[in-house]
């Protein structure tokens, strides 16, 4: 005993080199459970720590760690994933054998392992330390920090974690579930908003040039209290570019040359002519108004079969968007090559409505017919956009299938 109590003073003196000595625990070498094979608890090692500098040359192994901060900062339960139930004969021969000033409870569930992503504090930290996220508040980052930054609700996220549960199954979460508790949350707390993310402008010929109009409109569908806003309507104005296809499929059922659509709040228009430029790439849609067709007025019974939000041309503001998808392509990744390289795109010439200039910090939105989004920060006067999730697109389910 006097000298094993030499040889570890000697060691935390620092006379031996980095693997020299270690001390260990005398438990059974013959136990089934390799933990209780007299584990090592100190180890030599010298190098500078982050907070300590090189004041210490001896740390001690996880295990033996683990069970003396539980049990001196007062832990009741500790909570760990399935691959420690080998660890915890260790951690309760611990327990039992030091005089300690607690006795916690180790107890043991299922890692919340989530599809498209990883949770390993390791391999997330490789992917801030080579800049391949930014930082660990990046939203496609599955940390706190990272989905609040995305706008994920914690409201929603405590929900996720709800749907889940606890078991002792090692088991892969769909990333559908978190996104469907997130966006049921969204639904009903957040006001509308029109943004056209990928502009084509539309000038209707026959609108009256140099006059405009207020158009009314609902800031959420379901809920009067949010009240209601004005939009500026004239002759000429913005919609998404998916949302005009010329030579259309029999199901697409947006605007197409000689074809009809309601635009939200407004007027039904026709598209009469397409302008292209040299390179034949569309950069203007001809449209006719009906005027008799104004949303809420009731003097018309014309009917279309779909709607598309837009922007008005002369009272609009301008906006950046980053466009969040998974982190990974695969949704059981095994290394980096799974990263998606997809995973964040950026528009920078998107135009919103201009109700928004008076949009907060972290004010979430539905963009109608795009997602919901929430105002990261304002960048020399341009407002900056997180997507936080996409909304259910049966077109985009069509077109797949």
């Amino acid at each position: 005993m006097a000298e094993n109590i030499g040889l570890f003073e000697r060691m935390r003196a620092g006379e031996f080199d980095n693997g020299e000595n270690v001390l260990r625990a005398k438990i059974d070498m013959s136990s089934p459970n390799i933990n209780l094979r007299d584990p090592i608890l100190y180890r030599i090692l010298h190098l500078e720590h982050q907070r300590t500098g090189n004041h210490w040359c001896i740390y001690p192994m996880y295990d033996f760690a683990h069970t003396l901060s539980d049990a001196i900062e007062g832990t009741t339960h500790s909570l760990c994933t399935l691959e420690f139930e080998d660890h915890r004969p260790l951690y309760e021969w611990f327990l039992e054998h030091l005089d300690l000033p607690n006795q916690p409870r180790q107890i043991e569930f299922s890692r919340l392992n989530l599809e498209h992503t990883i949770t390993s504090k390791r391999k997330l930290a490789a992917l801030v330390d080579k800049n391949i996220v930014n930082g660990w508040n990046d939203p496609r980052m599955p940390t706190l920090s990272g989905m609040k930054k995305r706008g994920y609700p914690a409201s929603a996220i405590r929900d996720f974690c709800h749907r889940v549960g606890i078991t002792k199954k090692d088991k892969s979460i769909e990333m559908a579930l978190l996104e469907n508790s997130v966006r049921e949350e969204l639904d009903s707390a957040s006001p509308r908003a029109m943004a056209i993310l990928n502009p084509l402008k539309i000038t209707i010929d026959n609108y009256p040039e140099g006059s405009g109009e207020q158009i009314d409109a609902k800031n959420h569908p379901k809920d009067s209290d949010m009240g209601h806003r004005t939009m500026h309507f004239g002759r000429e104005i913005f919609i998404e570019r998916d949302d005009f296809m010329e030579e259309p499929s029999e199901k697409f059922y947006r605007l197409k040359p000689g074809g009809e659509v309601r635009l939200r709040f407004a007027y039904i228009v026709q598209c009469k002519e397409v302008k292209k430029d040299k390179d034949g790439n569309i950069i203007e849609l001809i449209c006719h108004y009906d005027p008799d067709t104004k949303s809420g007025t009731g003097s018309s019974t014309k009917k279309v079969k779909s709607a598309i939000h837009w922007v008005s041309a002369s009272d609009h503001i301008k906006a950046r968007v980053n466009l969040y998808e998974t982190l990974f392509s695969n949704a059981q990744p095994t290394s980096e090559a799974d990263i998606n390289p997809n995973s964040l795109e950026i528009l920078e010439d998107v135009v919103i409505e201009s109700s928004l200039a008076k949009a907060k910090a972290k004010e979430r939105f539905q963009f109608e017919r795009n997602g919901y989004f929430i105002l990261d920060s304002d960048d020399n006067g341009i407002k900056v956009f997180n997507r936080i999730i996409t909304l259910k697109d049966t077109w985009a389910k069509i077109k797949n299938n």
